[in-house]
């Protein structure tokens, strides 16, 4: 199997968890959860100041997630207990898996 990796924005995968993500050296993705296949790794190999996420997946996976036909979820722990006074929207957070699941097939109405 051809690995190909594939770098996307932070931000474009992370959405509103942006600001509260700490920096990560290696984390798994997953198909649909922890249960499921395991694909291979993400981690911010572009160096400390290029804010984004490199996807050591298949070439197919790459080409599908490129494409929008996958979608991210994420598996975190709150970084830091030093921080529990914060509200849980506020905490900063460690990603510890992400799952990539198939986009929902979009099926047409039909006419009355």
């Amino acid at each position: 199997m051809a690995y190909s990796p594939l770098t996307v924005s932070r931000r474009h995968v992370l959405g509103e968890l942006y600001s509260r993500c700490e920096r990560l050296v290696q984390v798994p993705v997953y198909l649909n959860d922890t249960e499921g296949e395991k694909l291979g790794f993400v981690d911010e190999s572009q160096g400390h100041y290029a804010d984004a996420f490199t996807f050591h997946i298949s070439e197919e996976n790459c080409k599908k997630l490129a494409g929008g036909q996958l979608l991210c979820s994420f598996n975190y722990d709150f970084a830091s207990r030093t921080d529990a006074s914060l509200s849980d929207t506020k905490r900063r957070i460690k990603l510890t898996s992400i799952f990539l699941t198939e986009r929902k097939a979009y099926t047409k109405p039909q006419p009355k």
